[in-house]
């Protein structure tokens, strides 16, 4: 049986201020990861902290290359929420593991079931196939 997402921690996490570390954030004003960050910065009010390959910073954020490099200030991390294609993702979900994050989100077309499992049978909380930007209405946020 695969992965279904639960309605109550969808809301505890968009309702819960953290930080967000956003894989695959880059300024690329085209891709999805770009919009909604600054909507899960600017309307959930959560700290964003952008992760892409070559470190960049997007929206004014300090950027890192992967979830390891990201500093014991700007720890712990939240949520990691998952901009990458479904064949990468589990690697992603591994560092979120190894780097003591409280939950994983898999963006709308991202699911990987071994990943997700694997999140869960480490204590995190998992979100897969869903967008929060798509999810805020529901939540009246």
């Amino acid at each position: 049986m695969g992965h279904t997402n639960d309605p109550a921690v969808i809301e505890r996490i968009m309702r819960t201020k953290g930080r967000w570390a956003i894989v695959g954030l880059t300024s690329n004003e085209w891709r999805a990861a770009y919009d909604t960050s600054l909507f899960i910065r600017d309307q959930l009010g959560m700290e964003i902290i952008p992760v892409n390959l070559p470190g960049d910073p997007v929206h004014g954020e300090t950027g890192y290359s992967t979830l390891a490099d990201i500093p014991p200030e700007k720890q712990p991390i939240d949520v990691v929420d998952c901009f990458v294609n479904s064949q990468k993702v589990g690697a992603v979900v591994d560092q979120a593991i190894a780097v003591g994050a409280k939950a994983v989100w898999l963006q709308l077309g991202v699911i990987d079931e071994a990943a997700a499992e694997r999140a869960k049978a480490a204590g995190l909380d998992v979100v897969m196939n869903v967008c929060p930007a798509q999810q805020a209405w529901k939540y009246n946020l």
